[in-house]
């Protein structure tokens, strides 16, 4: 299984724990999130001595977080959520693909996914809206 995918999965568990907060503390929850995944992927970035290395997964977790932010935990909405999410996550439509190839380190490698996640958050509340 590619690390992107799996590094996704993972994330669904600490969506449903998120979800189940009120909306402020899931946001706040959420930017703290972000912001260590930042600094981890920044270290990691330094260990592993590779740009964006396969091993760091910890900006898809953080993607998928904003990805599936304030969606109702349906397993639908789960399914079309991580489908779009990792649909974003591979073509990189702008201003993801900037972020990965412009801002350094840990901050790139996580702000490309942060972009993917709110693009698959717009179109998943757009079709929960619509359907």
């Amino acid at each position: 299984m590619a690390p992107g995918t799996a590094g996704s999965l993972i994330g669904i568990p600490l969506y449903l724990v998120f979800s189940a907060m009120p909306w402020p503390l899931w946001l706040t929850t959420m930017v703290a999130l972000t912001c260590l995944g930042w600094y981890v992927a920044d270290e990691a970035e330094k260990r592993f001595g590779r740009k964006d290395d396969r091993r760091i997964v910890i900006d898809e977790i953080v993607g998928l977080q904003w990805g599936l932010f304030l969606i109702a935990p349906a397993a639908l909405h789960l399914l079309w959520g991580f489908i779009l999410f990792r649909l974003f996550d591979v073509v990189k439509p702008f201003p993801a693909r900037f972020f990965q190839d412009r801002l350094p380190g840990g901050l790139g490698i996580v702000a490309d996914d942060w972009a993917a996640g709110i693009y698959a958050n717009v179109v998943l509340q757009i079709l929960i809206h619509f359907t």
